[in-house]
């Protein structure tokens, strides 16, 4: 339990059996009545964010989650399986819990995952991650019916934008949480 004095960013609450982090939080003191707390809070599963307001000083349900630091091994069907570094257990995470995210996993990448009571919650990848163009078709000069952009896919098989001028077997790095190209990696 936890008293709404003690709320910090990150901090997951357990309000009628659903997880919910804390993303936002003020300490509201209007002149006339008592104190409040607002909030912002996402769902842990689902990812729905939602607004709640909590009286001052009332106590609140905590969940203690567990972030592990863990290595992606290999896809096994619609399972994941990770490897704890500390521990060497392997667990299969199903492809709900990974999410999008799962486009972007490569063998042996680190990645952090989040358990709460030996279930994992999420998956969260690093913001960036460096992947090699599989294939893309040439650009031609002159081009911007697009935009200046073009399709290609990459070693994960994802698909994303890229610029014109990036070429097969250029190495990308890309942003994990929407699979924005971001720039070029040299060699």
């Amino acid at each position: 339990m936890a008293s709404t004095s003690d709320f910090k960013n990150g901090l997951v609450l357990n309000i009628d059996g659903l997880l919910w982090s804390i993303i936002e939080f003020q300490h509201v003191k209007p002149g006339k009545g008592p104190a409040f707390v607002r909030t912002k809070l996402k769902n842990v599963t689902s990812g729905k964010v939602v607004d709640k307001t909590f009286n001052a000083g009332v106590k609140v349900e905590t969940a203690t989650v567990d972030r592990r630091d863990m290595t992606y091994l290999y896809h096994d069907g619609s399972d994941y399986v990770f490897m704890d570094g500390d521990t060497y257990d392997q667990i299969s995470i199903g492809e709900a819990t990974i999410g999008d995210g799962a486009r972007f996993l490569l063998e042996n990448m680190t990645v952090q995952v989040a358990m709460h009571e030996g279930l994992p919650l999420y998956v969260e990848l690093p913001v960036t991650v460096e992947l090699v163009v599989q294939h893309t078709d040439p650009g031609l000069q002159g081009d911007r019916s697009t935009g200046g952009t073009k399709p290609a896919t990459l070693e994960t098989g994802a698909e994303i934008n890229v610029p014109l001028f990036i070429n097969t077997g250029d190495k990308l790095k890309v942003d994990s949480r929407d699979g924005n190209y971001l720039g070029r990696v040299n060699s």
